[in-house]
């Protein structure tokens, strides 16, 4: 999460919006631990985590949300050429991100 946030703060705004993103996938994986379920792959994590903590009540809904809008920005940051993000949309990623470790920190010391 700090490399997301450096990278932001030096304008390297690609490769933050992929640093959040790992962060997020990172923390929803050991989120996915807790009920006993591994996973490997970024589509399986994001539909697990619905599945198995947002579904049963166990985290917000706009959990998942953030875990698909971090990956398709990650996406586009790391295989689309055109896409060029700005400082804006990348803040709030590293918002957002910052927001969901902390929610998933929360949930981890709950549980």
């Amino acid at each position: 999460m700090r490399a997301a946030e450096l990278l932001c703060e030096n304008g390297l705004y690609s490769d933050s919006l992929s640093r959040s993103y790992y962060a997020i996938l990172h923390a929803a994986r050991a989120a996915l631990l807790t009920q006993g379920v591994r996973v490997h792959s970024h589509e399986a994590v994001k539909r697990l985590f619905g599945m198995h903590l947002v579904k049963p009540g166990l985290l917000s809904a706009e959990l998942a949300v953030t875990i698909r809008r971090e990956q398709d920005d990650r996406f586009l940051a790391d295989y689309d050429v055109t896409f060029e993000p700005g400082l804006e949309q990348t803040a709030e990623r590293v918002r957002e991100a910052r927001s969901f470790l902390e929610s998933i920190r929360s949930f981890l010391q709950t549980g």
